[in-house]
């Protein structure tokens, strides 16, 4: 049973005393420094004000306070307090609550919550101020020509870059709390005569059957209960830390799922082909765009296939045409040519994670000592033989054109094993390797969704779809992977 709809509803006291004590045992107030309480006097009665200071903008509370306080120069009577309290209020944003669990809650999210002596109901009022920076260029999405406004922390300044993109009277955003302890919002997006209502519940559902102490990973704990994805390395739902690129997949009528505390967001469902898009495609012409996006096939290719073939052409020379017999290394070493190639694939690895962690100021010394420790003295010592290098660069570039990191990362796990297998079982293993990872990931289903749609199953316009960037105007039909209740791009006359 969920631990929250367990919980006994209390109605809120009408003794602000009681609310206090309540405070007190429930959350710390006294006890936890940012938990802050204002007491005043309104036509004689009690009045408490409730807020967290690091989420609340004093501003507003300073404004109210001096609103609320007027009210005894110019009221005489305490009858319907809270009715005088509420048109009193300067803001926006104001409702009432009856029950003190709703009470914490929205203490906690950032609220203030008003009290009045006498009355059974409270008042909030939405004055949060998250900490959060301001909107800016993902540094894992960037392009030459676009927008520079990214997806920040903050999950309300991130459905207002999307209505800024969309302003549409049927763009929906349902918000839910998940996390017994954390209370983590989660706002579901989606065109509502657009985006598949089926998979809209399904999704719904799925998050709401979430029962967890807490969503500190934010998005990326919300997907693994989403999609079960167990110990399968390939990404399952697209992340993306840009609003024009959330907006266009909106509306081709995919649900967009947005997690507080969380500067990407989820795109679901997704293919295999929808990891290798990137927004660069569209700020170019249509034949600059494929181009663009052959290459990122190219380089997708290489960092897939291009070492195991190039380990099984040096251990069985005799598959090469004359034309091509100068592949393979043209140096003996001790060290045998697989254990060379995951030496220097994992090098590459500890390169890119030490690139993360090391500080700005440091990064330039590391790619020194990187470059002359794994580059030309590696070679001179024996560790390497120089064609093991390039190869291995090669792959490594073909794994950063990946737009998605998890897809670069899974793709690197697909080639070790294939490694693995040229190695022991040569021209066998690379054929049986090959057809086992694409019976794999053509076994793989995202929402119901076939992962390496539309080649399996095969669309032959979508295919072409996939292979060039077709123009705008020529994109008419919006992909039926999604299964859309409206398939064509085109206005309504309704």
């Amino acid at each position: 049973m969920n631990q929250t709809a367990s919980k006994e509803k209390r109605p809120i006291p009408e003794s602000p005393d009681e609310v206090e004590q309540f405070m007190k045992d429930k959350i710390g107030l006294g006890e936890s420094f940012d938990l802050g309480t204002r007491k005043i006097k309104i036509l004689k009665k009690d009045v408490r004000l409730y807020f967290i200071n690091g989420l609340c903008d004093t501003g507003f509370i300073i404004e109210n306070l001096e609103e609320l306080v007027g009210i005894n120069d110019h009221e005489k009577s305490s009858t319907d307090l809270l009715a005088k309290i509420e048109n009193r209020i300067v803001h926006q944003s104001v409702t009432k609550i009856k029950t003190l669990d709703e009470l914490v809650d929205q203490v906690l999210s950032g609220l203030i919550v008003i009290v009045m002596e006498g009355e059974s109901e409270a008042l909030t009022v939405d004055v949060r101020s998250y900490p959060g920076r301001t909107p800016q260029e993902p540094d894992t999405e960037k392009v030459i020509r676009g927008s520079r406004d990214g997806f920040v922390e903050n999950i309300i300044v991130n459905t207002a870059l999307t209505r800024r993109r969309i302003r549409d009277e049927r763009l929906r955003f349902e918000i839910l709390q998940v996390g017994e302890r954390s209370k983590t919002d989660i706002a579901i997006g989606y065109i509502k005569d657009v985006a598949n209502p089926d998979l809209v519940d399904i999704i719904k559902k799925e998050i709401q059957a979430i029962e967890v102490d807490g969503l500190t990973m934010a998005d990326k704990a919300v997907e693994e209960f989403l999609v079960k994805q167990g110990y399968n390395p390939y990404p399952l739902v697209r992340y993306t830390e840009r609003a024009d690129v959330a907006a266009t997949h909106l509306l081709e009528g995919h649900v967009i799922i947005y997690v507080d505390t969380s500067p990407s967001v989820m795109i679901t469902p997704t293919t295999f082909f929808h990891h290798l898009q990137h927004a660069e495609e569209y700020r170019q012409s249509a034949t600059v765009g494929t181009f663009i996006r052959w290459t990122r096939f190219l380089g997708v290719l290489a960092s897939l296939f291009l070492l195991p073939l190039w380990l099984l052409f040096v251990l069985e020379p005799e598959l090469l045409p004359k034309a091509l017999d100068f592949i393979g290394p043209n140096e003996k070493s001790n060290i045998p040519v697989i254990v060379q190639l995951l030496l220097a694939d994992v090098g590459i690895l500890f390169l890119r994670m030490a690139a993360i962690h090391t500080p700005t100021p440091l990064a330039t010394s590391m790619g020194l000592i990187a470059a002359v420790l794994i580059g030309q003295i590696a070679i001179d010592v024996g560790l390497f033989v120089p064609e093991v290098i390039l190869y291995v660069a090669v792959a490594a570039i073909g794994t950063f054109t990946t737009p998605s990191y998890e897809l670069g990362i899974a793709n690197k796990l697909a080639k070790f094993a294939l490694l693995i297998a040229v190695a022991i079982f040569h021209t066998p293993g690379f054929v049986v390797g090959v057809t086992l990872f694409i019976l794999f990931i053509g076994s793989i289903k995202s929402f119901s969704s076939p992962y390496l749609w539309p080649l399996l199953p095969f669309s032959p316009r979508a295919c072409l779809q996939i292979l060039f960037r077709r123009s705008v105007p020529g994109t008419k039909i919006r992909p039926s992977i999604v299964h859309p209740k409206n398939r064509f791009k085109q206005p309504s006359n309704s």
